[in-house]
């Protein structure tokens, strides 16, 4: 699998927009959340300084916004074309960041939406639900 990952930039903005419809619509809908157009760009443009592009032979697949700070990594967002889930690319993303959070001895950090299916991949990945709220669990796991 030749996956790789550049900044994203403002071009991007459409396909962001496309991606993110057609991953998290059926969620937020069913966690009672605005699906407008006023807030998913405004979900795009959060911590857009971190966001990746995630491309697979040069082709945009999906989104990675990721903050690598001092004491942890947590995984704002990651996303995948609907088309592409199941294969594996999630998992296999999430391993390399895993594997890096174990060489520095950080735990990672992420949230998910409780309708969301991404939780079970996770929690076998090694996640633990530390928190949560309303709509989301925060999940962590500790190297």
């Amino acid at each position: 699998m030749n996956l790789q990952y550049r900044k994203a930039t403002e071009n991007d903005i459409s396909f962001l927009f496309d991606l993110r419809t057609k991953t998290m619509t059926e969620h937020y809908i069913s966690s009672h959340l605005p699906t407008d157009k006023e807030s998913t760009l405004q979900r795009i443009l959060y911590h857009f300084e971190k966001a990746n592009i995630i491309t697979l032979n040069n082709e945009p697949i999906g989104l990675l916004k990721i903050n690598k700070a001092e004491n942890h990594i947590e995984v704002f967002q990651i996303q995948i074309d609907p088309k592409l889930q199941g294969k594996g690319i999630g998992k296999s993303i999430l391993k390399e960041i895993i594997e890096e959070a174990s060489a520095t001895k950080k735990p990672v950090r992420l949230s998910v939406l409780k309708t969301n299916k991404a939780q079970t991949l996770y929690v076998v990945l090694g996640f633990k639900i530390i928190a949560e709220d309303q709509h989301s669990y925060m999940m962590e796991l500790v190297n």
